[in-house]
């Protein structure tokens, strides 16, 4: 690991080493060349929605588990979104790991059934407690903390997806990833300015939940209160960066811009008519931002679509007002 104000950076070889521990675990995803896509951007889509657990979190969940040592794999407990509690719960069982995992009470009721459904006990709280009550049924039970994004495990197995990304598009121009807590774009920022170095890597956010670009811009981590970040329909990227992911974004991201709701709700339509991909809000931002941020530079891009579990009730009613998703 390099060191930075102390704080230590993954590397690109232990990204490669992930790999090997991921292969024939996590699905090695294509990039989708899109043809809908404007001939001056060309765009291929990352469709991490097709992974097991339906987003880009068992590389960092499983790699994680996995570096545990046989004696300390008595039992897992973990926070999330939904997401990440799945891949941890998908993990765990690979392991023969017991795994509870705390969620918000505003979790997508889908993520919270596919959770249960993969043997996990599953405890719901609201937003501003779910770390805190991780981390006193951890200390409880003495079981090993799985964070969702803060712990280099988990950062290098999420940046899997840059080191992918790079070898199947060697001259990629620019790469688009959602960003919250700030494992992916951590990992995959890595990979690609290690590989790609001329290559930008641009993180995207919600309008309602912006604390990464407020906090890229003051050099910083600005905190936005939970309620703030929770008005976001993209609920997978309500988490703020740490200080080890803030500490990558500040050196190797190049610039994170904003969506809004109604820019996601249309990227949802848009991959679903266009591209055949079901993609949850939180997965369909870069989507959002290619389709609406024209300041982003022109070039062969790449779009990380993070997830697709969308709860199928939302995904109807985007369907059914959003016909016309533009291309």
């Amino acid at each position: 690991m390099r060191h930075t104000g102390g704080v230590h950076l993954v590397t690109i070889d232990e990204i490669r080493v992930a790999a090997e521990t991921l292969r024939n675990v996590a699905v090695r995803t294509p990039l989708l060349p899109c043809s809908w896509a404007d001939p001056d951007r060309p765009l291929w889509l990352k469709p991490e929605n097709l992974q097991p657990v339906g987003a880009f979190k068992i590389r960092g969940a499983y790699h994680a588990i996995a570096r545990l040592a046989p004696d300390a794999r008595t039992g897992v407990v973990t926070y999330s979104s939904g997401n990440h509690a799945q891949a941890v719960a998908y993990a765990a069982r690979a392991f023969g790991v017991p795994a509870t995992i705390v969620v918000q009470d505003n979790a997508a009721p889908v993520k919270i059934e596919q959770t249960r459904a993969l043997g996990a006990e599953v405890v719901v709280v609201p937003l501003p407690d779910r770390e805190s009550v991780a981390h006193e049924i951890a200390e409880r039970r003495g079981a090993v903390l799985v964070p969702p994004f803060d712990h280099p495990h988990v950062i290098t197995g999420q940046g899997t997806v840059g080191l992918e990304i790079v070898e199947d598009l060697p001259d990629v121009d620019l790469v688009l990833v959602p960003i919250s807590g700030g494992g992916l774009i951590s990992g995959v920022a890595t990979a690609v300015k290690a590989l790609r170095p001329d290559a930008r890597v641009v993180g995207v956010e919600p309008e309602l939940s912006a604390d990464a670009r407020d906090s890229l811009a003051a050099g910083e981590i600005v905190h936005w209160s939970p309620r703030q970040r929770a008005r976001t329909v993209a609920e997978g990227l309500q988490s703020e960066p740490s200080d080890l992911t803030f500490a990558h974004i500040r050196k190797l991201v190049d610039d994170i811009v904003t969506v809004t709701e109604d820019e996601i709700l249309d990227a949802v339509a848009t991959l679903a008519l266009r591209a055949r991909l079901v993609a949850e809000p939180s997965g369909a931002v870069t989507a959002a931002a290619y389709l609406n941020r024209t300041e982003l530079p022109a070039g062969r891009t790449a779009a990380v679509v993070s997830g697709g579990n969308i709860d199928p009730a939302l995904l109807a009613e985007v369907l059914r007002r959003r016909p016309a998703a533009r291309c």
